[in-house]
């Protein structure tokens, strides 16, 4: 690892212009990781431009905004690519453009992308890598007060805070030097567990009509009509993902929600049976425990819904 960190570290004081991305559809961690890499660099050399770019998505603006640069802005910069498995789904499709490009990264590494890439999927997050980053180099960057909020968002937003397996002790160290650094610890989780009265009635709603197999596999369908109901959009659903899982007897399971164009998103999470070897067989993949895939209707539906419950039923032997 310390090659690759240096190979990056190199790479920055190299150039003067440095854009961040992340991958689209942003969590916490997406944005906290993205956020935080470029509080830190901003804070170290403040003779660079550091831009970060996507889109702004109104519930994690508290964490940090977005950028509007041109086109031009990409010529002869240093690339970095934030928590994103594989080039689809990098965030403004500019990326390619610049003069080097870098993949940081925790998810598995299916798809290598870029000039040089990090890559730990033991990590709990891809914010948790960049504090390793800053504490590899701690006698030459900085960690401002806004880096360290929105690096421990982002542990806390992919750990569901502390609770999922890729908690280590290796998290709750970095998690306590963030909050040393000035990470207001209290503040940052009451402001990722809020949501709004219209998810509170959705999670009503998927609490109330989820499906739970014999086997332990749990599934529910939210088509747009569903979402039209509680004024939601897909984007609103995400605070509903983790509900399941507080089921005493659900061991994994699957939320499909309808995309504009029919398809269905899937998200697929588990506590115990490993899920991305599913999530693979449907345009889709991420870590064993969480991950996401496609359906293109309700038989591809269906058959996602078997192949969990032979999973799971598997697993339980």
């Amino acid at each position: 690892m310390a090659d690759q960190l240096e190979a990056i570290l190199e790479q920055i004081k190299k150039y003067n212009k440095i854009i961040i991305h992340r991958h689209q559809r942003p969590d916490p961690d997406a944005i906290g990781s993205q956020i935080g890499l470029a509080e830190i660099l901003k804070a170290s050399f403040p003779y660079k431009q550091i831009y970060v770019v996507g889109k702004d998505i109104p519930g994690l603006d508290w964490i940090g905004q977005m950028d509007e640069i041109d086109g031009q802005t990409f010529d002869g910069a240093l690339v970095i690519v934030t928590d994103t498995a594989n080039a689809p789904r990098i965030d403004d499709r500019r990326f390619d453009n610049g003069d080097k490009l870098i993949k940081i990264d925790h998810h598995p590494n299916d798809e290598p992308y870029g000039d040089l890439m990090w890559v730990e999927p033991e990590a709990s997050s891809c914010s948790e890598m960049i504090y390793s980053f800053y504490q590899h180099f701690a006698k030459e960057l900085k960690m401002p007060k806004k880096a360290a909020s929105a690096l421990y968002a982002g542990i806390i937003g992919d750990t569901g805070r502390f609770l999922y397996p890729a908690t280590t002790p290796r998290t709750m160290l970095v998690a306590g030097a963030l909050m040393a650094a000035g990470a207001d610890a209290s503040a940052i989780s009451q402001r990722e567990n809020e949501i709004s009265e219209p998810v509170a009635r959705l999670s009503a709603y998927v609490y109330e009509n989820l499906t739970i197999n014999e086997s332990g596999a749990a599934y529910i369908v939210l088509d747009n009509d569903t979402l039209t109901k509680f004024g939601l959009t897909e984007a609103g659903t995400s605070a509903v993902v983790s509900l399941p899982g507080r089921i005493q007897n659900v061991l994994a399971w699957a939320i499909f929600v309808e995309q504009e164009d029919g398809h269905f998103r899937i998200r697929l999470r588990s506590k115990g049976p490993v899920i991305n070897e599913l999530a693979k067989h449907h345009y889709g993949g991420g870590h064993p425990l969480a991950s996401g895939a496609k359906a293109a209707d309700h038989t591809e539906i269906s058959q996602v819904i078997k192949e969990l419950d032979t999973l799971v039923s598997e697993y339980q032997k």
